[in-house]
């Protein structure tokens, strides 16, 4: 079966392809609005910010050929934005432009007390007997990342609900055109059915209504491989102990990045992470290996790939210049689905806390702008600095911990840096949080140089301390050494997910471990 796929130019596209190929479609891009009424089956990935994807489609002239294909009932699938864009409009943004109204209804944000963006794998409530859903077990779970949900008016076209504080629709169906809120293509082998169903199927419509309950919202486990160049110009997975990669003089050698992401694909991570500490001689861009990285790594690993380092604008050695959202594209297109800034978004809160006022043209804004928060991860990577009294650093946020310094001192902040570690900023975790928050970012990687290779457990209070003052997820980080450092953190900290390195990649406690572990100890999560 030839799949057509509509792309209009946001997103990790690349990932879809993947998987239905795997499946055994043929892929045809759109090009032209002929392409639309031509496919067989159409598929429309989205993500980012739903005014610019409606003004490039409007750019772009599909609009009425989508709706004359709709119309004609012809089997369509739209993914995250990509369904959202069949309803009539949405509070993300106010537009001129008219939207695709093939379904009654509009787009709102989330109006909950947890984390905005939802992030992270949840159950759906299945309310329609569709062969899109065919062979999905009623426990399964879905991959989700976005800060809006459709509220259709007609209840009937409801294909599943979620509930993220509330219950809300996460998919719809109306004949052979359906959507869902998730995205299949990164949902493991769940979601590979689903899209199969898609690809197979010869009659789509729901046979009728239904009401199977799915599970809730999981705890992720993230598997994290730091990548860097040896001494031979080889990529390879090393770990260090305080971010020292070095032993007997040279680069700690754990493993290969391709081959290692797709064992911990196999043993149940639910997320991917390449942090790639390379020292760039000129910008990332022409670091080719990485980019291969990801492009080998999305054709067999169909869960979320986070890609961080050098994420920034740059000025070539020709004199050419690129902006971060350059440089975050073409890594989109090789098959990240989130980018992780570091020291520049060290450098951009500090701009930000000192003017008062957004640019909009650094890069956590640019990025945002046009690939939605969700797109967006700032890793912090702060040392604790122990002091006697909060009056000691008036400028930062001080906790009273329940450890003592190595002068009795009963109280601390932590201090960001940037370059690995290497440089400290007069800036803590939560300002830097609370910042990058205000600037569009939608998730904080929180990282912890005293703890990095301790193996002690993740640092609680820095968890805590930043957890409380965003409204955006957070992952805690550095630390880890057995399960129980993982239902600790869960327990103990609001975070929601957890993220590890060095006991994977020595294969000291297997992925599949921890998420045994934790669901013995009653916490959710992808099994």
């Amino acid at each position: 079966m030839k799949i057509t796929v509509l792309d209009y130019g946001a997103g990790n596209v690349r990932s879809l392809i993947n998987a239905v190929e795997k499946m055994g479609g043929t892929i045809k891009m759109v090009e032209t609005p002929r392409d639309i009424l031509d496919a067989e089956k159409l598929i429309f990935p989205g993500v980012g910010n739903y005014a610019s994807m409606i003004k490039i489609l409007h750019e772009r002239n599909f609009v009425e050929p989508l709706r004359e294909y709709l119309n004609a009932d012809r089997p369509f699938l739209g993914i995250c934005v990509g369904m959202q864009a069949l309803f009539e409009g949405s509070e993300e943004e106010i537009i001129a432009k008219e939207s695709i109204g093939f379904f009654k209804g509009r787009v709102e944000r989330f109006k909950t007390g947890l984390s905005v963006p939802h992030i992270g794998w949840n159950g759906i409530n299945i309310k329609q007997d569709s062969p899109l859903l065919a062979g999905v077990a009623p426990d399964t779970k879905f991959y989700f990342v976005h800060s809006y949900h459709i509220v259709p008016e007609d209840p009937s076209v409801i294909l599943a609900t979620t509930t993220y504080d509330y219950p809300y629709a996460s998919a719809v169906q109306q004949g052979n055109v359906m959507g869902t809120q998730f995205h299949p293509e990164k949902s493991g082998r769940a979601g590979m059915q689903l899209l199969e169903n898609f690809i197979t199927a010869r009659d789509l419509r729901a046979k009728g209504p239904v009401d199977i309950p799915g599970r809730g919202l999981s705890k992720r486990v993230i598997a994290c491989l730091d990548v860097r160049s040896n001494d031979n110009g080889d990529l390879v997975v090393t770990k260090g102990d305080q971010y020292d990669v070095r032993e007997e003089g040279s680069v700690r050698n754990l493993g290969k990045p391709v081959s290692l992401a797709g064992k911990y694909y196999e043993q149940g991570a639910d997320e991917i992470t390449f942090l790639n500490i390379t020292g760039f001689r000129d910008f990332p861009l022409e670091d080719m290996p990485m980019l291969q990285v990801l492009e080998e790594t999305s054709k067999n690993v169909f869960v979320p790939l986070t890609i961080g380092g050098g994420i920034r604008e740059f000025t070539d050695s020709n004199g050419k210049h690129y902006t971060a959202l350059d440089v975050a594209a073409r890594y989109f297109r090789s098959g990240a689905d989130k980018i992780s800034i570091g020291s520049d978004a060290v450098y951009v809160a500090e701009a930000y806390i000192e003017s008062g006022e957004k640019t909009g043209k650094s890069a956590i804004e640019q990025i945002s702008l046009v690939y939605g928060a969700q797109a967006v991860v700032i890793s912090i990577d702060p040392r604790r600095v122990w002091v006697d009294s909060p009056e000691a650093a008036p400028k930062h946020h001080v906790i009273k911990s329940p450890e003592r310094g190595p002068n009795g001192e009963a109280y601390c902040w932590y201090q960001c840096t940037v370059r690995g570690g290497r440089e400290a900023r007069d800036i803590d975790a939560v300002a830097l949080a609370k910042a990058c928050e205000a600037l569009g970012a939608g998730e904080i990687l929180l990282n912890c140089i005293d703890k990095d290779g301790t193996n002690s457990g993740f640092d609680l209070d820095l968890v805590n301390a930043v957890r409380n003052n965003v409204t955006i997820p957070v992952i805690a980080s550095s630390g880890a050494g057995c399960e129980a450092h993982f239902s600790e953190v869960f327990q103990k900290t609001g975070a929601e997910a957890a993220l590890a390195a060095g006991i994977f990649h020595r294969e000291e406690v297997p992925v599949q471990s921890v998420k045994k572990h934790l669901a013995d100890q009653g916490i959710e999560v992808r099994q």
